[in-house]
């Protein structure tokens, strides 16, 4: 009896072993090159290599190409421009120069995907593209949706109008009632500043900044919302209007600092990317962003026209 007792418990150690080692071969080795160890929330991260999407040592940034000074399309790489994927063209603007900086930083490759607005956020939930760098502003529904880096510019709120048009002299937001108007859709800018207004005839929203201000410049509204920089890369390209900054006043628009602060969106649960990111970020100052910004609008194309 003591014979077969003894011949069970051998027999369980050995069982005990190679289930030890089954275990372990199935376990990736987180001291290993090019290996990815899973996160509580399911997510994967890699523990050695230069951020998780970047294994490669290219980092593909997704914007619009179409949003100057943020970004733009042309036909050469005059200005340092970068070649756009799959295309004979090229992108340039604030976006690309700030996504360069931080490739720099990472000793990353910059590759640009050319994406309309809506098609951004799901670029980046489904893989498409690393991360978008688009001016983007760090809102509470986004970051539901995706996480930030950043900021990496900040921006307050303000409207066009024409030079000669009689809210060319406005000093608040109730100064703009029972004028028609328009934005940029699924922005801020149409979404929460806009209805502000109380009177306002909001017409339909624009496909893109372009859309808003050839609506403005055509007399089909009689004044739009956007961004600072956008406003002021406005100026360069149409001579014509004029910014209403309503800020400091007690008739600006309410928003939260999510709304004014730009930022740089990723797949959730990515903080390896993120944290790659906003090291990068991190030495740069709201004075080096603005010096940047000013320099994209200094040679966004339509200011050479």
């Amino acid at each position: 009896m003591k014979k077969i007792l003894a011949l069970l418990i051998a027999l369980a150690m050995v069982m005990c072993v190679f289930a030890a080692c089954s275990n372990n071969a199935n376990t990736p080795d987180a001291s290993s090159d090019g290996t990815d160890s899973a996160s509580e929330d399911g997510s994967t991260a890699e523990v050695q290599g230069v951020a998780s999407g970047v294994e490669d040592g290219v980092l593909t940034v997704a914007m619009e190409c179409a949003y100057a000074p943020y970004n733009w399309t042309q036909t050469d790489d005059s200005n340092d421009a970068v070649p756009i994927k799959g295309t004979n063209e090229f992108a340039n603007g604030y976006d690309v120069m700030m996504a360069k900086k931080i490739c720099e930083a990472n000793g990353w490759e910059l590759e640009v995907v050319r994406l309309d607005w809506d098609s951004l956020i799901p670029a980046v939930q489904t893989g498409q593209v690393d991360a978008v760098i688009a001016g983007q502003s760090m809102t509470a529904d986004r970051m539901e949706q995706v996480d930030f880096a950043g900021p990496y510019l900040y921006a307050s709120i303000v409207c066009l109008t024409k030079a000669g048009s009689d809210i060319a002299g406005a000093k608040g937001k109730s100064e703009l009632a029972g004028h028609s108007c328009t934005s940029q859709a699924s922005t801020i800018w149409y979404d929460t500043c806009l209805p502000q207004i109380e009177g306002a005839d909001i017409k339909t929203a624009k496909d893109g900044a372009p859309l808003m201000l050839m609506a403005l410049e055509t007399g089909e509204v009689d004044f739009v919302c956007c961004d600072m920089p956008t406003a002021q890369g406005a100026l360069v390209a149409y001579d014509d209007l004029v910014i209403l900054d309503f800020s400091g006043s007690d008739d600006d628009f309410v928003v939260d600092e999510g709304d004014i602060n730009i930022g740089i969106s990723m797949q959730k649960g990515n903080t390896v990317l993120k944290d790659a990111v906003n090291s990068a970020l991190s030495g740069m100052t709201a004075d080096d962003f603005n010096e940047i910004m000013a320099k994209a609008t200094a040679i966004q194309p339509l200011s050479e026209d």
